[in-house]
Order: C-alpha cells, then structure tokens, then sequence
C-alpha cells in the first residue's frame, strides 16, 4: 500500500493513490509503502528512480547497512520503531528509510502507532512541517514521545506489583503472578532502551551528513537531549525490576522456610513418643511393671500423647510456629 503526502498550505496532506497515473501527478515530500508489492515497487523506481530494499535488507542489522550514502547521493538509514500494544507482546518493526529527490520514502512491513500519529499531528499542525527532513525528524521525535508513554506504563505496572509483593499476604500464586509480570516489565523497558538506542544513532548520523539547516539541527539536539533523559528513566526501572524481583524471590524462600520450619518442628515433637514407643516395644523379659498392668497400654498411649503436646506447646510458647 502507498501513502503520498504532500505540502499544502502548511499542512500535510494525505493523496489518494490506487494506480500508476496517480503517483506521477503528485510531488509530494513523502511517500511511505506499507508492504508494498512487485508492482508498487516499480512505480516508485520508475518514478523517481528509487529502488526500495527489500524486507532481508530492511532487517539487515550490520551497521554499515543501516546508515550509509550511495553513490547517487541518496541517503539510506534503517531504524526501528516500538509497537506497544495490550493485546499482543510488544515488538520493534524496522523501517527503511531513503532521502532522495527532496522526498522522504519509508518502508515498512506494517502500519506503526509513531506513523499514524505523526500523520494525525501534521494535518492539524499548519506550519509544523517545511520539508521532508521535518518529517523524518517529526518521526524520531514522536517515537520519542511513544516511548517515554510507553515507559510510563512500565512504571504504573511495576507500581501495581510492588502493592502486590509487599500485601501482608504473598501466596506462592501472587509470586508466580509477579514473576510473569515483572519478566513482561523487563522484556517492554529492555526493548525501549535498545529503541533509544537506534534512533540515537539515526539521528547522530543525520547531523553529521550536514544535511540539516540551523532549526532542524537544534530539534535533532533536542530529541537527543528527550532520548538521554529517557535513558535515566530506563536506568530507574532496572533498579526497580531487579528489586522487585529479589523482593518476590525472598518471599518465596521465606514461605518455603515456613514449610520447611513446620516440618522441622513436627520431626522435633514427634521424638520423644517414638522413644516411648521404641522402649515398650522391647522384646525382652525383665523388670517391666507395666506389662502385667492393665493399665499399662492406656498409660503409654496417654503418655506419648503428653510427650508430642508439650513440645508443640513448648515451641507455640517461644512463637517458633509463627
């Protein structure tokens, strides 16, 4: 699929596209495939004479692949963009990118939230967008922007497992919850940090190449500057991972003491009518008055009984069984 944008009156404006004839009769100052096919490839070379990457080198991670200027002039960078979505896993697409005859041209496999919204913005933004360089600036900074919310919500649900973990009651189900949780928390902050990390690089790149004027190379400082701060932010959530993942791993060990404790206890309390018993199980004659007793087995029976009482009574006194 193919979305042609042009400049009108300050406003980025979104052209229809459904055949050949309709991309040749606009100029616009970005076009961006959503997994093109062989045909929409085609018109775009022989348009304007680009040549898209296919999805193999769009995924290419070498860096050498991922920031470079070809021999024509055209500026090729890859870079990936989060999607953070509740109903599945959250994930990185990487979009190509070509700054070639005053255009923009993006490639992607699918469409991104960072996209939609950029478009969104420009459309009720007059004046926001001059050029195709603002519009991939546009695009760094709102994946800015998507990420540090992203990151919110990594906050508010470590928060929620924090209230979790420090309840007065912490089962061994509440830990195994909190185990998947803050795994997921994990994944989400490690995979904005690396997100971070590849726009930082995008835009280092586009600042050294000169191609930028004066305006645009102070808003590429400042979506460093954003990104730098969200570092710090990530740095944060690792400390809080990490605690509360030592916090769930204490809990479960202090439960298992529990376990082990009662059984220690009981093991303890059981000693001493196993001794009884032990002693009127002999079986020897000698000097037994209670065997020709007829009290003699209630009197053991009862007497094992008092043996494993009081030692719980003993251990419940001290609060050993708390």
């Amino acid at each position: 699929m193919i979305n042609v944008f042009v400049l009108h009156n300050g406003r980025l404006s979104q052209i229809n596209v459904e055949n050949r004839a309709d991309l040749e009769n606009t100029l616009p100052i970005w076009v961006d495939l959503t997994d093109p096919n062989e045909e929409e490839r085609e018109w775009v070379k022989s348009i304007y004479g680009v040549t898209l990457p296919g999805e193999d080198e769009v995924k290419d991670i070498e860096a050498s692949a991922r920031y470079y200027e070809a021999d024509n002039n055209d500026l090729h960078l890859r870079t990936d963009f989060l999607i953070d979505d509740d109903d599945e896993p959250a994930r990185t697409v990487t979009v190509a990118f070509i700054l070639a005859r005053d255009i923009l041209f993006s490639v992607h496999t699918i469409d991104l939230p960072v996209f939609r919204l950029v478009r969104m913005r420009a459309r009720s933004r007059p004046g926001s967008i001059e050029d195709y360089k603002d519009v991939l600036l546009d695009l760094y900074a709102t994946d800015a922007e998507y990420s540090a919310d992203a990151l919110e919500g990594v906050y508010q649900s470590l928060e929620d497992v924090s209230h979790a973990v420090l309840q007065k009651e912490f089962s061994d189900l509440d830990a195994a919850a909190a185990l998947n949780a803050i795994a997921q928390e994990e994944d989400l902050n490690g995979r904005i940090r690396r997100n971070m990390m590849d726009t930082r690089r995008a835009v280092s790149f586009l600042m050294r190449g000169r191609l930028l004027n004066a305006d645009q190379f102070e808003e590429a400082r400042q979506i460093l500057r954003d990104i730098e701060s969200l570092d710090s932010h990530t740095s944060f959530l690792f400390d809080k991972i990490n605690f509360l993942m030592d916090a769930t791993v204490g809990f479960i060990n202090i439960n298992q003491n529990k376990i082990i404790k009662i059984f220690s206890v009981a093991s303890v309390a059981f000693l001493p009518p196993t001794l009884i018993a032990s002693i009127y199980g002999m079986n020897f004659r000698g000097w037994f008055p209670e065997l020709d007793w007829n009290f003699g087995y209630p009197f053991a029976l009862l007497l094992m009984l008092v043996s494993a009482i009081t030692p719980f009574w003993y251990f419940r006194r001290r609060g050993w069984l708390k």
